[in-house]
Parts: C-alpha cells; structure tokens; sequence
C-alpha cells in the first residue's frame, strides 16, 4: 500500500500520543504496531493474535492497531519513532537493531544455527534474553522472537551453485554492517536498500539478485523479477518484536505482565503460520516460473572466518556464540 506524504503525516501525527481512548470504551488502550510487511504475512497475523488475546485478558483495557505494508514506513524509520515513543510497538528484522546492539548480530551470523528448531531452543531460553537484553539501553522493551526463516540468495541471470558464482554480483542486503561483511567473504558486492527499493532494483538491473526467504520472495513479488532461487540458507537471523520503553512504562504493571504474556503466546501461533505461509510461498513461486537449487553449503561456509573475526570480538559475544553452537 503507497501512502502519499500528506496521509503519511496525518498518521505519524495521530501517532505522537501513544495512546488512544476508544470512544466505545473510555479506558480502552489502543497500541500501534508497525510492519513492512501486508496483511496475511505471518508477523502481522502474529501481532492480531496477540491483539485478540491481551483485550480479552485486559477485559477490553489493551488492543494493539497492527499498520503493515510499510505504511508507517521502512523498518529504519519506524524503529527510531519506536525508540522516541512515536510507535508504541514494531516487528523488525534483528539486522535494523545491529547498529544499536552489538549483541543482535549473533543471530544474523552466517551458518550459525544447524536448523530452525535449533534456532528456536536458542531463541526461546537464557541465551535469546541475553542477546536481546541491551536493547533496553535504547528505549526498546524486547517482547518476542518471530521466525524470519532461512535466507537464500536470488538472482537475475544465473542460478549460483559455488561461491564463484557470486563473485562481482551486486547483492542488496539489508542495512548492516555485519550483512555488508557478509557478502564480501562471498565475494559479492554488497548494495544495502530498504526493503521498498528491492523489486525496482531488481528490475532494472541496479542490483544482480537479493536474499531472503521464500514468504518474502514472494510477498514482495521478487520471483517476478529474479526467476533464480539457489537454497543457501546461509542466515537465519530472526524477527523480534519490540516495544518502546516509553509506552511500556506507562501501562499499569498488570497490563506490562499481560502484554507480555500475550507476546509470548504469539510466537507459536506465528510460527505455526510461518510453516504453511512458507511451504504455500515455495509452491507458489515454483508455479510462476521460479527456478530453485540446492548449494553445497560447505565451500560458503568455509569462507565465513573474517566475518566472525570482525563482529564477535569481545569475550561476552564469543561467549554467546560457544553456547549456541554447544546447545543440543
């Protein structure tokens, strides 16, 4: 959904009061939430979910107002309104917060997780706390993990089977330096572009190919535009979503205790729907015309030393990293 400038301030003034009072009900609290992503994607319908649940728990005190399809903006400037108290709570990827936390690299490094249930017994304990712990220095409350999937390069003119295949192609990547590094052990050209810019890229050459998983490669139509999609699974860095510290700390500690909750009993219902909106994304793109491989993991991977070497260098990440890779 385009929202021209003048709708878009209209919003993002409406926004500046974190809370609204629904007419119906006096002492109904009304949380905005934003997602680039449109209605039906899995992190939306997660958010619903956990709309419904905290207004029956709160007897109809709390709902959450869920604006997709990047209406409230791209992830970057819709987490810096997060952080101000703008926008009570938003779905990002965990790259948008590497630049604030250190810490939220680990689960966007590459071939760190061996499989999504692995990531999601990482995630779900001590260790996901910790990593996501720092984010309250920003004014940010961490509230859940969602899943992102695992992410896969697709390319314009050729399907990529060895990391040769990749040298000189230009590869957006999100905002990140980690993600930057990333390609360049590689041996791709890393071009970072919010998520809006990716099709008009894609089509008119600007970038060679992307990477993401395959809702998201679908969702966004990107099959339309770069047919080659060569199974990676090189990151599975995760969603989180977030809520400002300012709309956090003005909720009565009953409220905070159900938000959370209601967070928490989102997750399986999001994955749930992550699982069919995956297997029906696959289908379909393969349907169009979508070309899918397989890479031999093992020759990508290898390369991935200097990447590590420069983003877990202090002895708490490294710390991070040795109990996820020791976790069963």
């Amino acid at each position: 959904m385009t929202i021209h400038a003048p709708r878009r301030a209209v919003l993002l003034g409406a926004l500046a009061a974190p809370f609204i009072a629904n007419p119906a009900k006096a002492q109904t609290i009304t949380l905005r939430s934003a997602d680039v992503h449109p209605d039906g994607y899995p992190t939306v319908e997660a958010v619903k979910f956990m709309s419904k649940q905290i207004e029956e728990k709160s007897g109809g005190r709390v709902r959450v107002q869920v604006f997709g399809s990047r209406q409230l903006g791209e992830e970057k400037d819709t987490l810096e309104q997060t952080r101000f108290g703008v926008i009570d709570l938003n779905r990002v990827n965990s790259a948008s917060l590497n630049s604030l936390e250190p810490a939220t690299v680990i689960p966007g490094l590459p071939f760190l997780f061996r499989s999504e249930d692995h990531m999601h017994r990482v995630l779900d304990g001590a260790i996901g706390d910790d990593i996501a712990s720092g984010l309250m220095r920003h004014n940010l409350i961490p509230l859940a993990y969602y899943d992102s999937g695992a992410r896969s390069f697709y390319t314009r003119a050729k399907a990529i089977n060895e990391p040769g295949d990749l040298r000189g192609l230009k590869i957006r990547v999100q905002p990140s330096d980690m993600w930057v590094a990333m390609m360049r052990a590689f041996g791709a050209n890393a071009t970072p572009l919010p998520t809006g810019e990716v099709y008009s890229a894609l089509q008119t050459g600007v970038v060679d190919g992307a990477e993401n998983n395959y809702p998201s490669y679908q969702s966004f139509r990107h099959f339309e535009v770069a047919k080659f999609y060569s199974v990676s699974e090189h990151s599975m860095a995760p969603e989180l979503l977030v809520m400002a510290k300012r709309s956090y700390d003005r909720l009565p500690k009953e409220l905070q205790d159900l938000l959370r909750q209601a967070a928490k009993d989102s997750v399986p219902e999001m994955r749930r729907l992550w699982q069919a909106r995956s297997n029906e994304a696959k289908a379909a793109v393969i349907a169009a015309g979508a070309q899918i491989n397989t890479m031999n993991k093992e020759p990508f991977e290898r390369n991935m030393g200097p990447v590590y070497d420069q983003f877990v260098k202090d002895a708490r990440m490294k710390g991070i990293v040795s109990r996820i890779r020791e976790t069963a």
